[in-house]
């Protein structure tokens, strides 16, 4: 994680697999499902996907039936397939606070692989910033693991 200022956090991976993979992984529920949480613990019981720009996504999380609930959703601004998504992220229930925020993920073909650039900004505060970084953190990982093993 790059903190560039307390309203906008920068994190790189680099992962063996190509853009297209990559890329379906971020827009199809059935991978949604299989990486989006921070830990291992959470499991991703929501995974509702309209891609398209104007389109809608929702994604909720738990740790087992009965846990609180973390929803997240937004609307999807700009869809440049394999290379670059760009979304708002709002909580709709469980998060750090409900203040609208701004995701672009891009994908660069590197050595083989891909190299993601995940941009999440206009937060209010460090606080908040930093508790993006260690569930992005997290859920980034969970994706590492998934496309290398597809």
């Amino acid at each position: 994680m790059t903190p560039l200022a307390a309203g906008r956090l920068v994190i790189e991976r680099v992962l063996r697999a190509d853009r297209e993979t990559v890329f379906r992984c971020w827009t199809q529920p059935e991978h949604l499902f299989r990486w989006f949480a921070p830990t291992p613990g959470y499991a991703t019981h929501i995974a509702e996907v309209d891609l398209r720009v104007g389109g809608r996504y929702r994604i909720g999380m738990r740790m087992g039936p009965g846990s609180p609930e973390y929803i997240v959703g937004g609307e999807y601004r700009e869809i440049v397939p394999p290379a670059r998504l760009v979304f708002t992220w709002q909580w709709e229930t469980g998060g750090p606070g409900d203040k609208q925020t701004l995701v672009t993920v891009t994908l660069d073909e590197q050595g083989g692989g891909t190299r993601l650039v995940l941009t999440h900004e206009n937060f209010d505060d460090a606080k908040a910033r930093d508790t993006h970084a260690e569930g992005w953190s997290g859920c980034l990982d969970r994706l590492v693991e998934l496309v290398e093993g597809l």
